[in-house]
């Protein structure tokens, strides 16, 4: 869901319910930015999600490139 920063703020609470159920994305001037969304996410869920979407060497690539910066 996306909301202007102005709704937002006029009707607060309700946002903050809703947001136990789902992801509220804040805009302002037509550019997002900020998002609500709840802490108990479950986050293995959201790992699970990103399973091939980010490859297995990812990882040592940025290490790799930390260091040659260092």
């Amino acid at each position: 869901m996306t909301i202007t920063a102005t709704e937002f703020k006029t009707n607060l609470g309700k946002y903050l319910t809703l947001a136990l159920h789902q992801d509220i994305y804040i805009t302002k001037n037509g550019k997002k930015i900020a998002k609500l969304t709840s802490p108990t996410t479950d986050k293995a869920a959201v790992l699970d999600s990103l399973v091939g979407i980010i490859p297995a060497d990812s990882d040592t690539d940025i290490r790799e490139e930390r260091l040659k910066r260092q």
